[in-house]
């Protein structure tokens, strides 16, 4: 008995040891928290209300089920119940739909960011949840991902092209979405591809060659809107569906040689021609649908249908002769389906010989008048684009042929003009966006304009030195107020000699440009040329919005006039201003590099909201380095890329240890930085503020990547990396914002 009873000890002391041990990791908790949250809280998740649950030893059920390896979550499938209705009841435009999808609050992007974080995951699967919208490229940062179903959604769009780089990937599969681009043409970067499922979207266009997919054996295309002919497939397909689109042209010959096909299903389209009789007797072979094409021709009397083969469909086609042998004898093991052609058996509802042929001559017709309107539409076309070319010769030469020798004293060389800070004439004439992110938030900025020096003397009081705020590496900066009351800020910046008039005014086109959220508006600039003549302007004059709360910098330390900011307010306004530099680097061609970032430049505004300033005066200062790199961007420009993000290494630093530890910031970085890893060390160099208000996770996360930003020996990170490090750590910041993770 006492034998027994040690035994049953021992069971329960090692059961214990093991939950212990597979205990899942607080941060994936944390996201499987967020992602419930994101969804909105469906009734599938209900039992991950307790946060105190082990999400690795929740019981599978049929909707959800979450399995962990090495207390990491490796596969998460959760299956909704928002089905989608008939295009009567309820079409999907790309907007939220009431019932069927989550509400207009849900964003994908963000979804994605939080999923991402569960960077061990090998299985996802997301079924009829309701997510909407367009699939953000960051999906490819699920790097472990085996398979993918994000089947019975409402995503549209195009498939992200980064999903090439998901080289572990093996199933993808879209099906019953609104998918609305082309086929992509880099699925044969996913050489473990053994499932590509995107039935039931509306893609359109050409199929690309897929035969070098040598590990795909599912193929479903079916129900879109796909219109090429039939491309070469792998040789290893097992399943090929592509019915309800159309397709054209005959099918391959090679298409015989797939010994491994068991079904084939290329119904609903507009095949033509005989298919080949290989495809009857391919080895494998139980299930052939060809049926409402345009065949054509008579079948084989030779015709050999494999031993496996159960269903044929060849149906309302334009078949003619007799049917052969093999796909007569219709039993319980075969079903044949032969209808609506026009074979010489009195069967399943034949037409007659001349219907068929009428059918064929119709098509053959259509095809011709579709050619030969094809043919009309190139010809016209041609003679509209020669007469546009024609004119717009014309008005380009009335425009700048007749005015070339009045502009010549405004151009110097060109070797001059193409020299400044890396940007040519050509390249800042050209300027354009290349991201929606800078028209956030900016509606109703005022237009950039050009003033007059007497305006500005005016609302300076004539750059009296009550209105002098200050003087930094871009020159003196003024406060003032115009004609209509509106406070504003005016810097007076030098101008080097070597630019033209043109390319200034080019410069100063491509900064008032630069409109987001979280950047300083510019209001317009005035060019001054000291009393000489106009084309040599010696100072100009830059006119932005008065941010009146002061700087980020005077708020970190307890000497600030108003309350000191607490983490989640410091981590606002970090995210802020990754946005805004983000949107300098990427939003704009040419982008804008070199912004100087430090804690006295980020102004905040009467709500507590985050705005960069002095941003891309880069663009109007001397540059010593102008050796062109081989990528296009002179070295200047490559080290000023990697310059914003160790400054910003250095914003992060002075936000955590405060601005009176700041000017000791190289002492901490050869002394400190170490312990900035531990509790003990944060606690004697992490300000008070923060440890009374932070959790510890949201604090690592942001340590880590200001570790990655200042230190040399490592390659510092894009600011999308920043920004999405930053993002995740407000995310981890309010889900434990009830303190049980402070510090």
């Amino acid at each position: 008995m006492g034998c027994f009873r040690s035994f049953l000890l021992f069971c329960f002391a090692w059961s214990f040891l093991l939950l212990g041990t597979h205990q899942l990791q607080s941060s994936h908790t944390q996201v499987l928290l967020q992602l419930r949250k994101h969804l909105e809280y469906p009734k599938q998740l209900e039992i991950w209300n307790n946060h105190s649950l082990d999400f690795c030893w929740i019981s599978s059920f049929g909707q959800v089920n979450i399995t962990c390896l090495d207390n990491l979550v490796i596969e998460l499938r959760i299956k909704g119940d928002k089905i989608k209705q008939s295009k009567g009841s309820g079409y999907f435009n790309g907007f939220p739909i009431q019932s069927q999808t989550l509400s207009d609050s849900f964003s994908l992007d963000s979804f994605v960011t939080t999923l991402s974080r569960l960077n061990s995951l090998r299985v996802l699967s997301l079924v009829s949840l309701g997510i909407w919208g367009q699939l953000p490229d960051k999906i490819h940062r699920l790097s472990s991902l085996e398979h993918l179903d994000l089947s019975s959604n409402f995503l549209f769009g195009s498939i992200p092209p980064r999903i090439s780089a998901m080289a572990m990937l093996q199933t993808f599969k879209i099906d019953e979405n609104f998918l609305n681009d082309t086929i992509p043409d880099w699925f044969d970067s996913l050489s473990n591809l053994t499932t590509l499922s995107l039935r039931n979207n509306k893609l359109e266009g050409k199929l690309q060659d897929l035969s070098s997919l040598s590990s795909l054996q599912v193929l479903d295309l079916s129900r879109n809107k796909l219109n090429s002919v039939l491309p070469p497939m792998p040789k290893g397909l097992v399943m090929l569906s592509v019915s309800e689109n159309s397709f054209s042209g005959k099918i391959p010959v090679k298409y015989g040689k797939l010994s491994g096909l068991q079904h084939i299903d290329m119904s609903h389209n507009a095949l033509i021609g005989t298919p080949p009789a290989a495809v009857f007797s391919l080895p494998n072979i139980g299930y052939l649908n060809l049926g409402s094409n345009l065949l054509s021709g008579s079948l084989s009397g030779n015709l050999i249908c494999g031993s496996k083969l159960n269903f044929i469909d060849i149906s309302n086609n334009s078949l003619t002769g007799k049917l052969p042998s093999c796909l007569r004898n219709e039993s319980e093991e075969r079903v044949v389906k032969f209808g609506g052609n026009c074979l010489s058996i009195g069967m399943q509802n034949q037409h007659e010989q001349a219907h068929c042929t009428e059918v064929i001559s119709l098509k053959k017709k259509e095809s011709g008048g579709n050619n030969v309107g094809i043919l009309v539409g190139v010809i016209l076309g041609l003679v509209v684009l020669s007469v546009l070319l024609v004119f717009g010769f014309i008005i380009f030469c009335r425009r700048y042929c007749l005015r070339g020798t009045s502009e010549q004293h405004l151009l110097h060389k060109s070797v001059q003009e193409n020299s400044a800070v890396g940007f040519s004439t050509e390249l800042l004439t050209s300027a354009r966006f290349i991201s929606q992110d800078g028209k956030v938030g900016i509606q109703g900025l005022p237009v950039c304009r050009t003033f007059s020096l007497e305006e500005l003397t005016e609302a300076t009081k004539n750059f009296n030195s009550s209105a002098f705020l200050g003087e930094g590496s871009y020159g003196k900066l003024y406060k003032g107020r115009l004609y209509n009351g509106t406070q504003v800020a005016i810097r007076c910046l030098p101008l080097s000699k070597k630019y033209t008039i043109r390319n200034v005014k080019l410069r100063l086109d491509l900064l008032s440009k630069l409109r987001h959220q979280h950047l300083v508006c510019l209001l317009g600039h005035c060019l001054d040329g000291g009393g000489q003549d106009d084309y040599s302007p010696n100072k100009v004059y830059l006119v932005s919005e008065y941010v009146p709360n002061g700087t980020f910098r005077a708020h970190l330390s307890g000497n600030s006039p108003g309350k000191v900011l607490n983490w989640s307010e410091r981590l606002a306004i970090l995210v802020s201003v990754a946005k805004a530099v983000h949107f300098l680097h990427t939003g704009l061609i040419p982008g804008f590099f070199c912004n100087r970032l430090k804690t006295n430049n980020i102004l905040l505004d009467e709500h507590g909201m985050a705005k960069l300033s002095d941003y891309g005066l880069s663009i109007l200062a001397e540059e010593t380095n102008k050796s062109t790199a081989k990528d296009g961007l002179t070295s200047g420009q490559m080290t000023s890329l990697e310059d914003d993000a160790y400054s910003f290494g250095y914003i992060l630093l002075e936000a955590l240890v405060g601005s009176s530890m700041s000017s000791r910031r190289e002492v901490i970085l050869q002394n400190n930085m170490a312990s900035l890893n531990s509790q003990d060390g944060r606690k004697q160099i992490v300000e008070p503020a923060i440890l009374a208000t932070c959790s510890q996770e949201s604090l690592s996360i942001v340590i880590s990547i200001m570790n990655k930003c200042i230190c040399p020996e490592s390659s510092r990170p894009s600011f999308e990396d920043i920004l999405w490090n930053l993002q995740y750590a407000v995310q981890v910041q309010e889900e434990t914002a009830d303190g049980d993770q402070k510090i």
